[in-house]
């Protein structure tokens, strides 16, 4: 080409050779890209010969990068409080027979990330085949099947996770396995105290078309006689995790803290409110259930028939932590006729402009993000972020449909689907909420929005009732709902008593010097003064 011919301009010449430049250099970008990437892993799995028959269930594989240094360990797990610490792939399977081999996609169901763009390193895995769909609730237990933990390099292939341990059922022995001979001795002495409690509700196996039942566990005050003195009643629930077993080990603490004189002399009735769900949360639900109708004209007059009660409103009370907080406050609401009071601990979210930090009620409202984009938090150690809400959802979704925190909520606060199963309040995958479940959760669950707006009739059997506590770093950020409710009725002119204890979390709570669970002895005396005025408090 002359020099004259390179003067010359071609309309559009350059433009065409600057987009030709850019193709090629997306071209070999993208290729170079195709040649570095991971390629997609499957991790196998088999159920081991010495698991005889063909097994069902969803199957979870657990992968933490090993440290420097680290000891061995035989379980490899995941946590709320560590969210992205492990990660998990997960699939179900239908009848895998003993010796078949079931692929698990590691890129798809996965958290936090697909398997293939983990970090290269050393990595423990194990597989869990969670059986009856309840590992969102409870973790691996009695009947689950795992692998070994075994080690492999990444990238690389990972070998066969042989299922081949079955859980066994958790029993006593093993849970005071680890108590010093003289504290456990003490405890089974606490244990052999209390009685089950089990009542088939008619309203709840109508409602489910099979028999459905309302279970507990009851602590004695010293002394009593079937027959003798009559007694104040408590009724306590536990919160999300909790098992008919953990109401019995509560049932067997209160034994000793009555018979040491730390607490008064009550009869205390601790429910479980665990369903495959979640927990149910004693709450009339389209989707769980009349359980709280079930509760209050059913098991109440029963139990009333069986032991030395009171049986009156005024020697009733309620108490609970975190969800089972909720179901003893939302039970005082609903039904404020039949208890005499109600001392939740830091109970779920009773105000949804503020529900773990979502406004649900917000234009264009999300569970994930703020007005401004910026992540919502869930989970805090005093001002340390430790989760943010879509982590610990997205961990939630792979774990498996059910018992999880988020998918109970559903459960309980949500109308029924198309498809016969509760509508989210928020997708999974975008956390927009939907506006239209949120209306159903306000008109039937917002206990702030209900207690405003029917205060004219509840006033007369709720003024007074609610002795609400919690602390202002709660973990889980239950603090903001609580003050919310608190300005509602500060507003109404109520009486209504709310303790925040400073700097106290989810966890510590209830916790005073060396005892845990202290907080419980003033409430329990809070309580003994209602049904007993003028009965004194002997002096620490």
């Amino acid at each position: 080409m002359s020099g004259e011919e390179r003067g010359k301009r071609v309309p559009g010449h350059g433009r065409v050779l600057v987009l030709v430049a850019a193709m090629l250099a997306l071209a070999a970008t993208s290729a170079g890209a195709q040649e570095t990437a991971a390629p997609p892993l499957t991790i196998p799995v088999t159920l081991a010969p010495s698991v005889t028959r063909p097994q069902s269930g969803r199957i979870l594989i657990f992968a933490q990068e090993v440290e420097p240094g680290a000891k061995k360990s035989d379980t490899v797990d995941t946590s709320p409080f560590q969210p992205t610490g492990t990660a998990i792939a997960a699939r179900e399977t239908w009848s895998l027979a003993p010796g078949q081999i079931a692929s698990v996609d590691g890129e798809t169901d996965t958290f936090p990330m697909a398997f293939s763009k983990l970090a290269p390193g050393t990595y423990r895995f194990q597989a869990v085949l969670d059986r009856n769909h309840d590992y969102n609730y409870g973790g691996r237990g009695a009947g689950d099947i795992v692998s070994p933990v075994i080690e492999a390099k990444l990238p690389g292939p990972i070998p066969v996770l042989p299922l081949s341990e079955i859980l066994p059922e958790t029993t006593i022995d093993t849970m005071l396995s680890g108590m010093p001979a003289e504290r456990a001795a003490q405890m089974r002495a606490n244990l052999a105290k209390v009685e089950p409690v089990d009542l088939q509700s008619a309203s709840l196996s109508a409602f489910w078309g099979r028999p459905i039942h309302v279970q507990g566990w009851v602590a004695l005050p010293p002394g009593y006689k079937r027959n003798g003195a009559s007694f104040p009643t408590v009724y306590s629930t536990g919160g999300f995790g909790s098992t008919l077993r953990s109401a019995q080990l509560s049932a067997a603490a209160m034994t000793e803290r009555m018979a040491t004189g730390k607490a008064p002399p009550m009869i205390w009735v601790y429910l479980d409110e665990s369903s495959p769900t979640g927990t149910h949360e004693f709450a009339d639900s389209i989707n769980n259930g009349p359980w709280g109708r079930a509760l209050t004209t059913e098991f109440i007059p029963w139990i009333e028939t069986r032991y030395a009660m009171d049986a009156k409103p005024s020697s009733r009370f309620l108490t609970g932590h975190s969800s089972g907080g909720w179901a003893t406050l939302w039970l005082q609401v609903r039904y404020p006729k039949v208890f005499g009071g109600s001392w939740p601990t830091a109970p779920d979210p009773s105000d949804f402009h503020d529900f773990t930090n979502i406004d649900i009620y917000a234009p264009d409202a999300n569970a994930y993000r703020d007005a401004q984009g910026k992540p919502l938090p869930l989970v805090r150690d005093h001002g340390k972020l430790i989760a943010t809400l879509e982590q610990f959802a997205q961990m939630e979704r792979v774990l498996g449909a059910y018992g999880g925190q988020f998918a109970s909520f559903d459960w309980v606060f949500s109308p029924k689907g198309p498809d016969g199963r509760p509508m989210p309040l928020y997708d999974r995958a975008t956390g927009e909420v939907d506006p239209q479940v949120a209306a159903y959760w306000r008109e039937h669950y917002d206990i702030a929005h209900i207690v405003a707006r029917d205060w004219a009739t509840l006033k007369p059997d709720l003024d007074g009732k609610i002795h609400l506590i919690v602390g202002t770093a709660d973990t889980f950020y239950l603090d903001g709902a609580a003050r919310r409710l608190k300005a509602v009725f500060d507003g109404l002119g109520a009486h209504q008593e709310f303790t925040f204890l400073p700097d106290r979390t989810h966890f510590d709570l209830l916790a005073q010097g060396d005892d845990r669970q202290g907080l419980m002895n003033d409430i329990a005396w809070a309580m003994y003064a209602k049904a007993r005025p003028g009965a004194k408090r002997p002096a620490r």
